[in-house]
């Protein structure tokens, strides 16, 4: 689809009311002066609940990204800038083909950009090791903060709840700075008064998400709660996110 083609087909119009933003309709927008101060902070939230293949999201990433180059003094504070910035980022769609359209476009943003810095103004080569790690933890991120579903009834079409990822940036410790993985769901976020409906996998109390389920599926018998493990994400380096780790709830 090209920038200025609003829709994809009258088909989709009519079952979906799909219709894309022009580019120069999302740089009016986010032109707006009260969004500065929030544009301009790497850790302020953005949720797009209709995402599409990613209009204004790229552009938001775009715009922290530049930020991100601007406060950082050396080559560890901007890549832990950068995934600061982009695990700030949330975004939910209804269609599946967008969806996975919204993930590529997130990701092509943030390589092109990360890349073409690191090696501009860090002297990075092409087979530099933290660069690999830094996109590769970018990819978990965007793959996990953006989601298939409908916003309005806040299920996926699965009927399951939609799940999010709080990225939350631990004390520094000896020098590193850690990020623990939290899963929520969207129901939690929306009405916080309702705690018991958070889900975060380091809760034994609440029914967790099983991080394990991928495991069962294609009609295989899922074993009893008494049976899986109930698991955490481990605290991790921002550029190490990408390693997923996890452990056992005692």
């Amino acid at each position: 689809m090209t920038e200025e083609q609003l829709i994809k087909s009258k088909k989709r119009v009519q079952q979906h009311g799909e219709v894309f933003t022009p580019k120069k309709i999302v740089n009016l927008m986010l032109d707006q002066a009260e969004l500065q101060e929030n544009l301009h902070d790497l850790s302020s939230t953005f949720l797009e609940p209709s995402a599409g293949e990613g209009a204004f999201l790229t552009e938001i990433l775009h715009r922290k990204l530049k930020v991100a180059r601007q406060v950082s003094r050396s080559r560890e504070e901007y890549d832990e800038n950068t995934l600061i910035a982009l695990s700030s980022l949330y975004g939910i769609e209804l269609l599946e083909d967008n969806v996975e359209l919204l993930v590529m476009n997130m990701i092509i943003m943030f390589s092109n950009e990360y890349t073409q810095v690191v090696m501009a103004d860090f002297k990075a080569k092409v087979d530099d090791v933290m660069m690999r790690r830094v996109i590769d933890s970018a990819k978990t991120i965007i793959r996990a903060n953006m989601v298939q579903g409908n916003a309005l009834t806040r299920l996926n079409d699965r009927g399951e709840p939609l799940i999010f990822s709080e990225w939350q940036i631990l004390p520094v410790k000896r020098g590193v700075r850690k990020v623990q993985r939290i899963l929520y769901t969207f129901d939690a976020i929306i009405d916080q008064d309702e705690a018991e409906a958070t889900v975060q996998a380091n809760r034994p109390a609440y029914e967790e998400i099983d991080l394990f389920s991928d495991l069962f599926e294609n009609g295989e018998a899922e074993p009893s709660k008494t049976e899986t493990p109930l698991v955490r994400y481990v605290p991790v380096k921002l550029t190490e996110v990408y390693k997923e780790l996890i452990e056992a709830i005692n």
